[in-house]
């Protein structure tokens, strides 16, 4: 079992930026890939991005190419996403998760609300 706490999500502005963490605790952290999802009101969770185990592989979806950063320390059992030139489209709840591979999802946080306001 892997237990996941998201942190860092609040309110900024357009143009600015966020980092949000996910600590991980359980079973060992460097054994799982990580994602980050989110899920605005009234639409479905998305995939926005992943990173491998090692953290040699990442993707991305289009909609934060460019924008948004995934990474990973082991060492410390947290994944961190950097979210820069944020836009009010990017408002939603904010969700890590933890798998086997990039898209086998198996553990999930809570979420971490993120506004962004124009």
């Amino acid at each position: 079992q892997v237990q996941l706490v998201e942190s860092g999500g609040g309110l900024v502005q357009a143009g600015g930026s966020l980092r949000l963490s996910c600590a991980a605790s359980g079973r060992t952290f460097s054994k799982y890939a990580m994602s980050w999802f989110r899920q605005a009101p009234g639409k479905e969770r998305n995939l926005l991005a992943a990173i491998t185990w090692s953290g040699s592989n990442t993707y991305y979806a289009d909609s934060v190419k460019g924008r948004f950063t995934i990474s990973r320390d082991n060492g410390k059992n947290t994944a961190y996403l950097q979210m820069n030139s944020l836009k009010p489209e990017d408002t939603a709840v904010y969700y890590c998760a933890a798998g086997s591979t990039i898209w086998d999802m198996d553990y999930w946080g809570q979420g971490t609300q993120v506004t962004v306001s124009s």
